[in-house]
């Protein structure tokens, strides 16, 4: 799929799809919609990004996280920083909470802001409620190339860094089962993209092994140690392992399970993910899954680079995880 094939099944030249490319205000908003509209069927990315090389560069990538005082976007803004200021570009951070009005917002001031690129960070951007959900990126990416770090959207234009959420998960659940749990607890804190995938992977992981997928056992609680240890003290749960989407409620769990006097790991394993400095900072240290933000924080900003130098970039690029394992585990 090429740009004269784009222009074919538009019923347009190429030079009004070049002019569609390039936001240009000669064609009508009538004409880009149906340009944009067959590029999306087709997933076609168009490499009209060459603008890092060009005199009209700012030399600026807009950084848009939810919330910066969660740890891992904290730490993936760093990342993401110190890599950019290595090809020389400064960033622009903007915070837009979780509400679809400000995510909206935050990426509508920074293209205000004329930046040459915009970085993404998290799998809430990815929505959850439908094409919809996700316009004001497509509408974006029209504009300047997007990337989305551990998320996936097939939106020409959004270029999505993962790590395969679902098999660290699987796998993890699997070696749990294999070293002899049976009652297995998953928490999570959202219904994000990235959330969604990891919860598949623990219900596939216990099918395939023959064991029963309790609704009891997926616990939806706010992602805080003490808030996530309260909601398992209300509950009552009966349960010989845990795995959460996030190391706060892992840290919970294991708050919980000295409260009620068992031991870990004999009696209980405990497993977290982010392997954030949480896991060293309990008794027993936690064993936890490493979601590799530093490499993916690289990844995204060399992909980034690629595409502002009009080079080809692959729309989904997806890593493993890591098991760090500690003492909360007996596999």
């Amino acid at each position: 799929m090429n740009i004269y094939d784009i222009a074919k099944l538009s019923g347009v030249s190429i030079a009004t799809v070049s002019h569609v490319i390039n936001n240009s205000p000669k064609v009508s908003e009538k004409t880009k919609k149906k340009v944009w509209d067959v590029m999306n069927e087709y997933d076609y990315t168009p490499n009209v990004f060459a603008r890092g090389l060009g005199l009209n560069s700012v030399k600026t990538v807009g950084l848009v996280c939810p919330d910066v005082s969660d740890r891992y976007m904290a730490n993936a803004i760093a990342y993401l920083e110190k890599n950019l200021r290595k090809y020389g570009y400064d960033s622009i951070l903007m915070c837009s909470g979780f509400d679809y009005e400000g995510k909206v917002e935050a990426v509508k001031i920074l293209l205000d802001r004329r930046i040459d690129a915009m970085i993404l960070v998290g799998s809430h951007y990815a929505g959850d409620c439908g094409q919809n959900d996700i316009q004001y990126l497509q509408d974006a990416a029209q504009k300047v190339p997007v990337v989305l770090m551990n998320g996936y959207i097939r939106v020409p234009g959004v270029y999505c860094i993962l790590t395969d959420n679902y098999k660290a998960v699987y796998d993890t659940v699997c070696n749990l089962i294999e070293a002899g749990r049976k009652k297995i607890v998953f928490l999570y804190d959202a219904n994000s993209y990235s959330t969604t995938k990891k919860l598949e992977g623990y219900q596939d992981a216990l099918i395939d092994n023959g064991l029963k997928v309790q609704e009891a056992y997926k616990v939806l609680m706010p992602n805080n140690v003490l808030k996530a240890r309260d909601l398992l003290v209300k509950k009552k749960l009966d349960f010989d392992a845990v795995i959460a989407s996030d190391d706060a409620m892992a840290v919970g769990a294991l708050k919980y399970v000295h409260q009620i006097n068992k031991s870990i790991p004999e009696d209980v394993n405990v497993v977290g993910f982010n392997n954030s400095e949480l896991c060293v900072c309990c008794y027993p240290e936690m064993s936890s899954i490493d979601s590799q933000e530093e490499e993916l924080s690289e990844i995204a900003v060399d992909s980034l680079i690629k595409v502002l130098a009009g080079k080809s970039v692959r729309q989904k690029m997806e890593i493993p995880c890591k098991f760090i394992k500690r003492n909360t585990t007996q596999f």
